[in-house]
Parts: C-alpha cells; sequence; structure tokens
C-alpha cells in the first residue's frame, strides 16, 4: 500500500494521509473546505465550501497521479439536506458527462472543523500509478 500525503498543502488536523493506493484503488480522505494554504477550514456559503471542497480532492487526485474521471464511487456529507441541490449542482460539474461515479448522501449533525459538507472518494487506477512518486505520511 502506499500512503499519499501532500507537500506543504492541505495540512492534516488529526492522523491521517490525504490518500491510500491499495492495489487498483486509491482511497481518498474526506476533504472539507479547509484552505489549502493556511489549513483553516473556510465557512461561509454552502456553493463556496462544495467548491473548495471539490477544488481540495481534485488537489489530492493529481498528487495521486488520478482525476476524477477515475472515481467510482463518491460519499457526501452535509449538515442540512436543504443544501443538496446547490451541492449536487456544484459537485455535478466537475465530472465529465456521463461519467458521474455510484454515490452516496449522508445528512449529519455535525462535521469535523465545523464545515457543512465533506466527500470522500474512491478511484479506481488500474495501471495510471507507474511512476507516480507518493509521499510517505510522517
Amino acid at each position: 500500500m502506499d500512503y499519499i500525503t501532500l507537500p506543504n498543502q492541505l495540512t492534516p488536523v488529526s492522523p491521517y494521509c490525504h490518500a491510500v493506493r491499495a492495489g487498483d484503488f486509491l482511497f481518498v480522505t474526506g476533504q472539507l473546505a479547509q484552505d489549502p494554504e493556511t489549513g483553516e477550514v473556510v465557512r461561509g456559503p454552502i456553493a463556496d465550501q462544495t467548491r473548495r471542497v471539490m477544488d481540495n480532492l481534485k488537489l489530492v487526485l493529481q498528487q495521486s497521479g488520478s482525476s476524477f474521471d477515475r472515481i467510482v464511487m463518491a460519499r457526501v456529507f452535509i449538515t442540512d439536506l436543504r443544501f443538496l441541490p446547490t451541492v449536487n449542482e456544484i459537485y455535478a460539474s466537475y465530472f465529465s458527462a456521463g461519467r458521474v461515479p455510484a454515490r452516496t448522501a449522508i445528512g449529519v449533525t455535525g462535521l469535523a472543523g465545523l464545515g457543512d459538507v465533506e466527500i470522500d472518494l474512491i478511484a479506481y487506477c488500474g495501471e495510471e500509478f507507474a511512476g507516480v512518486q507518493t509521499v510517505a505520511q510522517p
């Protein structure tokens, strides 16, 4: 298994790495609306939080040598299901037409960092990892 941590971005606030490659699959840790430079969870409108979450996932996928086109499963955790239409619209915009993954949306009473949306991913990567450099968890 390969443990992947982004260098100098999205500093983990708990004991976790950003992603783990296990065989042909990449498991991406749930991302919040964390500012990649400061590490602070950004509060504010759900649209802004969702874009930040998706951009953070993109950073992790790129560092891991993958992309949204390789996602097979996603889980969306949201503190208010009335936000779901906004989250869905922004979430869908990061995927190619006809290539949205299987997904579960879960209403929760709270999230780490007091964010309102968190998304984790599973990607199928097959042979695409050949030559990808990973950064070990400290």
